[in-house]
């Protein structure tokens, strides 16, 4: 069976056995600060098992997309040098949510390998924790399974999803490759080896586990199941490296003819196809390629791949031309693989063309220190400068230190990195903390989209996180209410202003933000007493709503217009929706030009004058996506979507903010300012509405003051300002011709200081309030005057010195400028150097230049 067989062939046995096809989500985990990555099929799915997110079924399975080569979870430097270690790789999975547990998920998973893989029973062998002797029960007497053929182990059947949180053993079914393979059963003293291969783990979640280590029953036990394709692959192919099945064979060739080499086994060559993968996937899902956080993995990645491309013999570029082998390989699976495939090989050809120029020079440094070594440590200072310098991640640098046999002082590089170190490692810092949310149960009807007052009742209030019974004049916390018509904090949209009013009462509501399904009421009691319990009325300030409002609205419209005008790989990276403006972050690789944006502001104010209504609906979220709605940086999204609609379906997205009830509510949009805020990462400020208006009337105010500054109007005020920056380019060139003239006349003047010194003449003066840039055309006279000589020349200005000296060419021989101009600048405080007959540099040490120009006397007589 082919891989893409076998995929198919999961999905739908679990499809048969009632399990939801769930596809797999973005390898950015959603709104999860714990992960750097998605590491795993149950990660989309952790809220669920948490108990924070329900769905529509209580069974499902997906093909998930993971990586691991970052944070907790990080196989980059095995990659190529095993049979089974990826960076990327697909995670078969069925799930249970508190539906079926122990005895369904074994005879799932022991039925899918020997019924319909059509596994012999007798090459596979089971597992289970030594505590759990339901499960053993399970698998022997109701399995049959032969107890020659299995195992009980200890802390490796055990799974938790952090050190809080559910957990529970596992059992884990491996696939004996036979005895012509070294290696034992699991468990047994000789276990390491090939020959026995785990193919399908089972986690059964059964405890919560909490800070103090105490294991209590979970309510709904749940089953998180993984089986990596790559693995079962190479099992249904009689293989045993995941790189001989059929998915890589073809990736291998195609790598291997984009490097030219015909060596099919090449470790170097299993890196780059497993990387293409990796780094094809993490752009489609939004990651650019930087010196921080996931941006930093994926640029390791993408230089790992280039290096070892390079090793092989690659000529030129050549990483990004595998795409196109990728996409035809997993494409159909992975539609969205396809659409973004010019996209990716953009970003893969302008990151390895800017890693090419120093490669080479960093490659020359590490072979020229590895030779130059005496011991097998490669010190710490060389990996820092190959960082620094050559832009080697320190994985690259031990890569090829193993190739060598040797290893890399991790300790003194570490020493070198400081802030850099801090930088690079700054999307690392994850941590995992289940305890952290306040103690909240059910949650908060959202009516704001109808109303924007509304009768609710206390039902918690908080201060300084922890609960009591009521908040009194003066005091601040959070409400939380039954119901409320104020919008939490979401999808760059700000939350809602206003207050809760009861009779002799007031709370001023600052902010509104979410926790779980629930709303929560940030601000303070302004007056009388607010107790659990109370009926309030809940007002939104409608202003601010309102103008949040158009500003969430123009940022759909400013992002289908950015696409239409940029092109499609525009991808929103975040927002920020306020009542006074919006701010809309981008993916793009170059600056926007003015009239590109003239262009998407053009686009956006069409939609608005054509006034088309705002469309809102809820439905599935494949149907959704059959409709085109895109998804939104950053959101998670249920099962059961709201999709919003304007101008037709000039724009359709998931969103769940609020928005105007017609484009032409919006007024205006004006953009007010673009720019770069990350590596392949744009940012636009815009203002509508009121504010537009008010942008654009200061805008003509300061149109008017220019005007009449410059004696003109707005109709010639491009031709008046074209006349002045001509007439200041005139009197600039006037200037210098001034200071040349200048800087001669002293030079002139001082030709009669000029002393001869082993039959050189030689002349060394500062010149006064002449500019550096007038030395050079004064040395070059002052040389044509002498003849045959030496001339040195220094000015100063806001305490900087600068220096030139000159030599005619018939005296180069013994004496070269270079050598003057940097034992001078030493003594200056600075730095300098240059030709044998022209040099210059500078320094700071105002005090020591009459010194050191004496000097230039004694350093000419010993040179000849």
């Amino acid at each position: 069976m082919t891989s893409a067989e076998i995929r198919q062939a999961f999905l739908d046995y679990f499809k048969q056995n009632g399990h939801q096809v769930v596809s797999s989500s973005s390898l950015i985990p959603a709104n999860d600060p714990t992960l750097m990555f998605t590491n795993a099929g149950m990660v989309q799915f952790k809220d669920v098992f948490l108990g924070d997110e329900k769905r529509a079924y209580t069974r499902a399975t997906t093909s998930q997309r993971c990586v691991r080569a970052g944070g907790k979870h990080n196989d980059l430097e095995n990659v190529g040098y095993t049979a089974r270690h990826h960076t990327f790789f697909e995670m078969l999975g069925n799930f249970s949510f508190g539906d079926y547990f122990k005895a369904e998920a074994i005879r799932f998973a022991w039925g899918f390998l020997t019924e319909v893989m059509q596994l012999p029973k007798e090459r596979l062998w089971v597992t289970v924790h030594h505590s759990d002797s339901e499960a053993e029960r399970i698998w022997k007497e109701e399995m049959g399974i032969d107890p020659e053929r299995f195992s009980k182990l200890d802390e490796d059947n055990f799974w938790s999803m952090g050190d809080t949180g559910p957990c529970g053993p596992c059992t884990e079914i491996f696939f004996d490759h036979g005895p012509e393979v070294a290696g034992g059963p699991p468990g047994s003293p000789d276990e390491d080896g090939d020959r026995y291969i785990e193919i399908w783990n089972v986690v059964f979640m059964q405890f919560n586990r909490s800070a103090d280590g105490e294991m209590t029953p979970l309510p709904k036990p749940s089953v998180d199941t993984g089986m990596g394709l790559e693995r079962i692959a190479a099992v249904m192919q009689n293989v045993h490296s995941n790189y001989e099945i059929d998915l890589f064979q073809r990736l291998l060739k195609a790598t291997a003819e984009a490097v030219g080499t015909t060596d099919l086994e090449s470790k170097s060559l299993r890196v780059i196809a497993d990387h293409i993968r990796s780094c094809s996937f993490l752009i489609v899902d939004g990651v650019i390629p930087s010196n921080e956080g996931r941006g930093y993995v994926l640029r390791r990645i993408i230089r790992r791949a280039v290096r070892h491309g390079n090793k092989l013999g690659a000529q030129g570029v050549f990483f990004h031309k595998l795409v196109a082998a990728l996409v035809s390989e997993m494409g159909e699976a992975y539609p969205e693989l396809s659409k973004a495939q010019s996209q990716i090989e953009r970003v893969l050809l302008q990151e390895e063309q800017q890693f090419a120029k120093t490669l080479d020079n960093g490659m020359k440094l590490l072979e020229q220190s590895i030779k130059a070594l005496q011991g097998s440590v490669i010190s710490g200072d060389t990996v820092f400068k190959l960082y620094d310098t050559y832009g080697f991640p320190v994985d690259l640098t031990a890569d090829v230190a193993r190739e060598h046999e040797l290893t890399i002082d991790m300790a003194g590089f570490e020493q070198e990195m400081d802030a850099q170190r801090a930088r690079a490692r700054a999307g690392g810092n994850f941590s995992v903390d289940y305890n952290d949310k306040l103690d909240l149960e059910g949650e908060t009807a959202f009516t704001g989209y109808d109303v924007l007052e509304d009768s609710s009742a206390v039902v918690a209030l908080f201060k300084e996180g922890e609960a009591v019974n009521q908040l009194s004049a003066g005091e601040s916390g959070i409400v939380v209410l039954n119901n409320t018509p104020f919008y939490a904090e979401s999808g760059g949209q700000v939350g809602d202003q206003g207050a809760l009013n009861w009779d002799r009462g007031q709370f001023a509501v600052a902010d509104c933000t979410k926790d779980a399904g629930n709303h929560l009421h940030h601000g303070a009691v302004s007056e009388g007493v607010l107790k659990v319990g109370d009926s309030v009325s809940a007002a939104v300030d409608q202003a601010k709503r309102q103008s949040a409002a158009l500003n969430h609205s123009a940022t759909h419209l400013l992002h289908e217009a950015l696409r239409i005008v940029l092109g499609e790989h525009v991808q929103q990276k975040g927002s920020l929706v306020t009542a006074e403006r919006l701010r809309f972050d981008f993916s793009h690789f170059e600056a926007v030009t003015a009239d590109q944006l003239a262009q998407v502001e053009a686009i956006v104010n069409e939609q608005i004058r054509l006034n088309t209504s705002v469309e809102t609906e809820e439905m599935a979220i494949d149907d959704a996506k059959k409709k085109g709605a895109a998804a939104l940086f950053g959101e998670k999204y249920g099962d059961v979507v709201r999709v919003l609609s304007m101008g037709g379906d000039f724009s359709v997205e998931l969103c769940g903010g609020t928005h105007a009830k017609r484009t032409g509510d919006i007024g205006l949009l004006k953009v007010v300012s673009e720019g770069g805020i990350a590596a392949g990462v744009r940012r636009i400020e815009a203002v509508t509405g009121q504010a537009a208006a008010e942008w654009a009337a200061e805008s003509d105010s300061k149109i008017a003051q220019l005007g009449a500054l410059l004696k003109g109007s707005r109709d010639n005020l491009v031709e008046k300002v074209q006349d002045l920056a001509e007439r200041n380019r005139q009197l600039e060139k006037e200037l210098e011709q001034l200071k040349v003239k200048l800087a001669a006349s002293q030079g002139a003047d001082l030709l009669s200081n000029a002393v001869e010194v082993a039959g050189v003449k030689v002349l060394a003066a500062k010149l006064e309030g002449v500019e550096s840039k007038a030395l050079r055309d004064t040395i070059d006279q002052l040389k044509n005057k002498l003849g045959s000589g030496v001339v040195v020349l220094a000015t100063e200005a806001d305490g900087k010195i600068s220096l030139a000296a000159g030599v005619t060419k018939d005296l180069t021989a013994k004496v070269k400028a270079g050598d003057l101009v940097r034992e001078l600048t030493a003594k200056l405080g600075g730095k300098g150097g240059g030709r044998p007959d022209f040099a210059q540099g500078g320094g700071t040490d105002t005090a020591a230049l009459p010194q050191a120009l004496e000097s230039v006397v004694s350093m000419v007589e010993a040179a000849c």
